[in-house]
């Protein structure tokens, strides 16, 4: 009866193992598909952080372009206004 119960012991130890076993596999599966999302959120960011200062630099060239331009067109309405008035 004693040898029983040390077999039975050693039945659960051993399906214990293979239970740590496969939850350990299932973790360093979880562990390999979180660094490649954080990989791929890397990307995305720094892909997000070039398209803004993109954005940024055309921001400032339309800025240098469309500023004098409007305010000639303002001179040149108040030129024209106090020529014939």
């Amino acid at each position: 009866m004693d040898h029983e119960i040390q077999e039975r012991i050693l039945d659960t130890l051993r399906d214990i193992r293979a239970d740590q076993r496969e939850i350990l596999a299932a973790l360093n599966a979880q562990r390999a598909l979180a660094a490649a999302q954080l990989e791929t959120s890397h990307q995305s960011v720094a892909e997000s952080v070039a398209l803004q200062r993109l954005a940024l630099a055309r921001q400032r060239l339309v800025t240098l372009v469309a500023v004098p331009g409007i305010l000639a067109c303002i001179g040149a309405i108040g030129w024209i206004l106090l020529r014939y008035l």
